[in-house]
């Protein structure tokens, strides 16, 4: 049985250990949901008040020269392109994932209109995050196309003549399994068709390479293992094949070629930054500024491969501790087991109590998050996973050390033998779950 002296031991000789230094960390928490929402930098908090005293209260409107704002989708987009794949200079941080996938899609669809008008078919998987189901419908039905959803095992078969776009996302937000990126671009390339990544749960958690995999477009969050705070701007990616190609469909003055020639016609910018739009959330983007610091300090300790390798430790160590303790209590694994299928969180399943068991492990300190299950009628070639709801847990390796998982562990041990999940008040359901 693995002990808390033996996690004790092995966070002593974790390389990526200092980095938690970087971080605030209330305490007594266990923060699982990383996932969701990243842990605060502690340089986020100074930085912003600088931005705020400093180069607004002082610099006023100067500050957009002076202190760089202007510039700052273009910057941070550098910083992120590294973690991605993607070379600097083709990615910028802007918008939301959700307007970012709008962007990116309307482009794809408008190119695979050039291509093949006969092709009519955006694929993507039952199991995909709503926003992003919900974008691709808005754009069917604007564009007179069919969103078809099809289970993880059947993506590739799914790729037919019809076919104009593959949507997926890297890394699924209710099970953690992730897709092979290169290999399923190639198959849409093969069917002719354009691939399209939602890196949200992927971006600073697990290694990627856009080019490598010669995706066409991406987008990602920068709220969740990027750090950079609640609502914090997203990012969006294009391969340079594709980037001078089509205007984006939200054409705003910060996407024109010379915004402060304030001409009356539209005329994009090149490569990226007509993805762009309006003006920017300076304030939120200095935060994630900061955010993805964090997650560059980890390159002189070995970057996204040590990352990587952190996170697959941690998450093993979950994984055969829950099955070593928790045993006889209902509770199933849903995330693969195989490194390759798994990104940075574990996500558990039970029949009955699942919504209540996060809510008791919350009171406790251990801070994951609940999905609900699926309607039945999104499983009808298959069957949901999490047929009683999932309990999620996301393992940042930045600041997730192994001796919190065993902690985290028996609390679920005891919250599940002492039956605290029955109690009524972790029964009573929240807003945001």
């Amino acid at each position: 049985m693995i002990s808390a002296h033996h996690c004790r031991d092995m966070d002593a000789q974790d390389p990526l250990r200092v980095l938690r230094d970087r971080f605030v960390i209330p305490d007594g928490v266990i923060y699982l949901d990383g996932n969701s929402l990243g842990v605060l930098p502690r340089a986020t908090a100074d930085r912003v008040a600088r931005a705020i005293t400093e180069e607004w209260g002082q610099g006023l409107i100067r500050s957009w020269n002076s202190a760089g704002w202007f510039g700052l989708p273009q910057r941070l987009g550098d910083k992120i392109a590294p973690l991605v794949g993607a070379q600097p200079g083709d990615l910028v941080a802007t918008d939301s994932t959700s307007v970012n996938l709008y962007k990116v899609l309307s482009a794809a669809l408008r190119i695979a209109d050039q291509r093949a008008p006969t092709r009519r078919v955006i694929v993507s998987e039952r199991s995909n995050f709503p926003t992003d189901l919900y974008i691709a419908q808005s754009l069917c039905h604007e564009r007179g196309f069919q969103l078809r959803l099809v289970d993880d095992a059947q993506v590739e078969p799914a790729l037919a003549d019809d076919v104009a776009v593959l949507m997926l996302t890297h890394v699924n937000y209710r099970t953690g399994f992730m897709h092979d990126m290169k290999l399923l671009t190639a198959a849409a390339h093969r069917a002719q068709a354009l691939a399209l990544w939602d890196l949200a749960h992927s971006a600073g958690a697990v290694p990627v390479d856009l080019q490598a995999a010669d995706a066409d477009f991406a987008i990602g969050c920068g709220y969740k293992y990027l750090n950079g705070g609640p609502g914090a701007p997203a990012f969006a990616w294009v391969h340079p094949r594709h980037a001078d190609r089509f205007e984006q469909p939200l054409a705003g003055w910060w996407g024109h070629a010379a915004p402060f020639e304030f001409t009356p016609d539209y005329r994009p910018a090149p490569g990226i930054a007509r993805y762009l739009c309006g003006t920017q959330p300076i304030l939120s983007m200095v935060a994630l500024e900061c955010g993805l610091d964090t997650v560059l300090a980890a390159q002189p300790l070995g970057g996204m491969a040590a990352l990587r390798r952190k996170s697959l430790a941690l998450t093993d160590l979950f994984i055969q501790l829950v099955e070593q303790r928790c045993a006889g209590h209902g509770l199933e694994l849903v995330t693969p087991r195989a490194h390759e299928q798994r990104g940075s969180q574990v996500c558990l399943t039970r029949e009955q109590g699942a919504y209540a068991i996060v809510q008791a492990l919350i009171a406790r300190g251990v801070i994951g998050d609940y999905r609900a299950p699926l309607p039945a009628a999104t499983w009808a070639q298959g069957h949901d996973p999490a047929p009683g709801g999932i309990l999620r847990f996301g393992f940042t390796p930045l600041y997730t050390g192994f001796e919190d998982v065993w902690h985290a562990v028996a609390h679920l041990l005891e919250v599940l033998e002492q039956r605290e999940w029955k109690r009524p008040e972790f029964n009573q359901r929240h807003t945001v779950t």
